[in-house]
């Protein structure tokens, strides 16, 4: 029977920063897999979105120049786009298994089912293991009403070698308006369908407000309030139909109603580990109830956002934690949450809402996309809101444009620190897009490091990963990328929220 110190069922990034971490520390380290090597977001969740999107978001930001850039004769080839897609990711799982190897990772193909405290089965296999982490992540949940198994997930449309002529997704969540702002860029007849007057809960309802009217400008036919009862198949298209007789005729139907943690047949009943229909119940040290099992990852139940970040932090801190380097609880950071749909939504900290009930708060709106400085972009819709405590300190922002992604990775360097007006006016940036001395920015970026000091990996794991994602040079541009518009974006805050002079 094969013995490890460690071993991981599941090997995306709930599970590999880890175990990368507790080999360079010499424990030994198995990874049980029953899928693919690196899990949903490295081969069909957030790398291969975000790569089929960049197209549209070149589109999306000629639309800015109706006058000068003639975009109507700009167009995605979606088949080739496909193509691009599957060369780049495809490789992945392989280099990663490979990687993982060659680091001396012993890497087990096989559904794991944990036996004991102390042990898995893998199909018949037995592993025994001093600690063990469930890394098992979640699937795509589907309605239960007739025809759901006619129905795709994301999985499938992330791999579509054709757009369909029409396409209708079931659910308004991020998956629904993430992938109706590329389907409708492609040509695509767009219909939502959902049974909520409140789409994207958790993001600023102005802003919302504002993405789902510039969605139905471009052609996204928005239903709401309407509950679903089947979906049958006329031919070659699929006809939904919802309980107040609403019908509509389509080539292909995406469920995109929701997830749920993989949390069945793994051995949880039968060794009484607590869990829920939302995750597996751990501790403040990420343990479960049996404590050498911990759970990490999408398959937690937790209020902490579901995130490839988050589930990268608890897999660092489970090493750090095993290793006895750090005994201390988890402390998460305040965590930025963003919506890829074109333009982008992110958000950090104290929401608009919850800011709302409270005197102890300032909410400030800030239109920077009317700014002469943000002129060179043309986005006259983008906007920020902030939230103020009364120390002054940014506790918070709400952001709709085209950069919010990187925007609001900036704020949440501001918000983690808890940085105040006077703070950020000590400080000194680039004019946007004007990168000459970019090796001072680089050497200044590697003050960022001490946010997680306790639970970071080796350096050696964060350099190889960088440059296998980036390569060397592309790595340092990366990080300088973030910083760009750092100076008059700062300013305004300075400016508009708490009234600091001018820069």
């Amino acid at each position: 029977m094969k013995k490890f110190d460690v071993v991981f069922i599941g090997s995306g990034h709930a599970a590999w920063h880890a175990a990368l971490t507790l080999k360079h520390a010499g424990k030994s380290v198995a990874i049980i897999e029953k899928d693919t090597i690196a899990g949903t977001c490295t081969n069909y969740g957030c790398n291969a979105k975000i790569l089929l999107e960049g197209p549209y978001e070149v589109l999306e930001e000629a639309s800015h120049y109706p006058q000068i850039i003639e975009s109507d004769q700009l167009h995605v080839n979606w088949e080739n786009l496909m193509q691009y897609k599957k060369a780049v990711i495809n490789p992945l799982s392989n280099t990663l298994k490979s990687m993982f190897e060659q680091q001396g990772i012993e890497v087990i193909m096989g559904a794991g089912k944990l036996v004991d405290a102390h042990t898995v089965d893998v199909e018949g296999t037995p592993i025994q293991a001093e600690n063990i982490v469930i890394a098992t992540g979640q699937h795509s949940n589907k309605l239960d009403i007739e025809g759901r198994a006619l129905t795709h997930d994301s999985r499938d449309f992330l791999s579509l070698d054709k757009m369909p002529n029409s396409i209708t997704f079931i659910g308004a969540g991020i998956i629904s308006i993430e992938f109706s702002s590329i389907a409708i860029k492609s040509g695509a007849e767009v219909h939502v369908i959902h049974h909520t007057d409140k789409p994207l809960d958790g993001f600023n309802e102005k802003h919302i407000a504002k993405l789902i009217h510039k969605l139905e400008s471009e052609g996204v036919n928005s239903i709401s309030m309407k509950m679903f009862n089947q979906y049958n198949k006329l031919g070659n298209s699929y006809h939904v139909t919802t309980e107040t007789g609403l019908s509509v005729d389509t080539d292909y139907v995406l469920d995109a109603t929701g997830r749920k943690p993989n949390v069945q047949n793994i051995g949880l009943d039968e060794l009484g580990i607590e869990y829920s229909e939302k995750g597996i119940q751990v501790d403040d040290y990420l343990r479960t109830n049996i404590h050498n099992i911990y759970a990490s990852g999408d398959v937690l139940d937790k209020t902490i956002p579901k995130l490839t970040p988050t589930a990268t932090f608890e897999s660092n801190y489970i090493a750090t934690h095993i290793l006895g380097i750090n005994p201390n609880p988890i402390q998460y950071p305040v965590i930025p949450s963003v919506l890829y749909s074109l333009p982008r939504l992110s958000q950090i900290g104290v929401t608009v809402k919850d800011a709302e009930q409270s005197e102890a708060y300032t909410i400030k709106d800030i239109p920077f996309g009317k700014q002469m400085v943000f002129e060179y972009k043309n986005e006259t819709e983008a906007e920020m809101t902030i939230i103020i405590n009364a120390d002054k300190q940014l506790v918070g922002a709400e952001i709709y444009a085209d950069d919010a992604a990187n925007l609001i990775n900036l704020l949440t360097f501001i918000v983690n620190q808890k940085l105040t007006a006077k703070d950020l006016n000590q400080l000194i940036f680039a004019f946007p897009r004007i990168i000459k001395r970019r090796a001072r920015f680089i050497k200044s970026s590697n003050d960022f490091r001490y946010i997680n000091t306790e639970v970071r990996l080796p350096s050696l794991t964060r350099k190889t990963y960088l440059c296998f994602c980036f390569g060397k040079s592309s790595a340092r541009n990366y990080l300088v990328s973030l910083l760009r518009q750092m100076h008059h974006f700062i300013c305004a805050i300075c400016k508009y929220a708490i009234n600091a002079p001018v820069c």
